[in-house]
Order: structure tokens, then sequence, then C-alpha cells
């Protein structure tokens, strides 16, 4: 008995740290997109999860451990999106369903929320080697899933095209949100969608 009184306060400060690191990780993972890499600092993202900035190095030994970690939680977040517009199209429209909804004027617009490689491309080259890693994996997550739509998955072309396809998708984000003309942001956009995924097909 007095073992299982033991151990519940330590289970609870078992799921109360949990549930913090979740809170930082959460935190970091739309501070990124929103405000890049550089822009993101360790106060305000404790601020943001509600937390002292003492508590930071209970979580993490370092801000880039918390920035490969927030890197990952971005991606698997966009590609769960992404997954989820797949299962509700009909298989033969999936890839089509794919592109319009991340070339959306919605997805343009929600840059804290969206896809972190469209808007953290370019930050890339500079991060510490363990946030490029955790970024890496989850694009390769990505254009393995949309080489999963062609009929041919799994032979070298479908492969090839899924990398063409998110080179597409992304910079094609990149550039209609980099562009301070909305009328050139929506043709970009749209130019991208009537070659790889026009509505009538």
């Amino acid at each position: 008995m007095m073992r299982i009184m033991r151990n519940k306060p330590a289970n609870a400060r078992a799921a109360a740290k949990e549930e913090s690191h979740e809170r930082i990780v959460r935190a970091a993972a739309r501070a990124i997109r929103r405000s890049g890499y550089d822009g993101t600092g360790v106060a305000d993202i404790m601020k943001e999860a509600g937390l002292t900035h003492g508590a930071f190095y209970a979580h993490f030994a370092s801000r880039e451990a918390m920035l490969a970690e927030a890197a990952d939680r971005a991606g698997a977040e966009s590609n769960a999106f992404a997954a989820r517009v797949i299962a509700a199209a009909p298989p033969e429209q999936s890839l089509q369903a794919l592109m319009h909804a991340y070339l959306s004027e919605e997805h343009l617009a929600s840059i804290e929320t969206g896809c972190p490689v469209s808007a953290l491309g370019s930050e890339m080259p500079r991060q510490a080697p363990e946030v490029r890693r955790a970024a890496t994996r989850r694009i390769k997550e990505m254009i393995d899933m949309v080489a999963r739509q062609s009929p041919d998955w799994g032979q070298p072309a479908a492969h090839e095209r899924a990398l063409v396809t998110v080179a597409a998708m992304v910079g094609t984000l990149m550039m209609a949100r980099a562009v301070d003309d909305p009328a050139l942001s929506e043709s970009l956009r749209h130019a991208v969608l009537n070659h790889f995924a026009p509505a009538g097909e």
C-alpha cells in the first residue's frame, strides 16, 4: 500500500512533465513557422507555453534540441493534414485534391499552422544538423505520400514525379508568399495548379 502511495506522486509528476513538454513543443512548432528559426527565442516559447524560462533545461539539453523537436512536430502536423486530404478524396483524384489544398488561399494565409517546408525552407541550410535531420525525415515522408498516389507507386518514375510535384508545390507557395503583389501571388498558384492538377481532370 505504501509503495502504491509513493508511486502516485511520481506518476503525477511524470505526467505533468510530459504535458508541459507537449505544450512547449506545440508552441515551438507554431513559432518557428511564424517567426523563423532565428526569430524563435527560448524565453518567448516558454512564455507562450505558460512556463518559466528556468524550466527549459528540465525538458531540453539545448535550444537546437527544442528546434529539432519543433521541426519534427511541424512536419508531422503538415503531413497529417495532407493524409486527411488524400483520404477524403476518391483515389483517382487524391493528388489533385492535395495540390489544390496545399496551394489554396487558406494555406497561403496559414503560415503558422501550415507546411513548415514552405515557411522555413530557405533557412534550413543554416540550422544545426539535428534540426535539418528532423526536417529531412518529414520531407521524405511527404515525398513518399505523394508517390503513393501514383498507379505505378514503387517504380522509379513514380518517385521522380513525386519529387517534381513536391518541389513545385513548396516552391510555388514560397514564391506566392514572398511577393507583395496579391495578383501575382494568385497567378503563381493557379498556373501551377493548371499545369499539374487541372480542375477539369
